[in-house]
């Protein structure tokens, strides 16, 4: 495969990236069940195409996927009770289920940015320690260089 061959696949999923970007916008801007971070209804993908019959699927299950991996979304799904329509009206209860996936999610995710952190602390650390340690080298150099240098003269 050429370069030119795989630049339309390259463009494509960049476009249907922003796409689903775009929709989010402007279903954050659309419904409030989207900018409160309500548990949405299931099938609310069937609710959006109703109304807008020309969406792009694609871009709306990327969109719909993004939002409800938000940790302000999952932190909404651990303590609501009932999940919301478009309209924002009740579509049914949040199981158990729902709710400890969502604890889950979150915690995991909150384990994984704690790694992270630590990880990130201890590279520091190492990296400052190096350079301390390359600061004292260079100063012991220095010594002995002033020290075995006034001698050969």
């Amino acid at each position: 495969m050429t370069a030119a061959e795989t630049t339309p696949v390259a463009e494509t999923k960049s476009d249907s990236l922003a796409a689903s970007r775009v929709l989010l916008k402007d279903l954050l801007a659309g419904f409030d069940v989207f900018r409160s971070f309500c548990p949405l209804a299931i099938g609310i993908d069937k609710q959006y195409l109703a109304l807008h019959p020309d969406a792009d699927r694609k871009a709306l299950r990327h969109a719909l996927r993004s939002h409800t991996l938000s940790t302000r979304y999952l932190k909404e799904m651990q303590t609501a009770t009932q999940r919301r329509n478009l309209d924002g009206s009740e579509a049914g209860e949040v199981t158990d289920e729902a709710r400890s996936h969502a604890a889950e999610q979150l915690r995991e995710r909150f384990k994984k940015q704690a790694e992270q952190r630590r990880a990130a602390e201890a590279a520091t650390r190492a990296a400052e320690e190096a350079a301390k340690a390359e600061a004292r080298r260079q100063e012991k150099l220095s010594q002995l260089t002033e020290k075995f240098g006034r001698k050969g003269r």
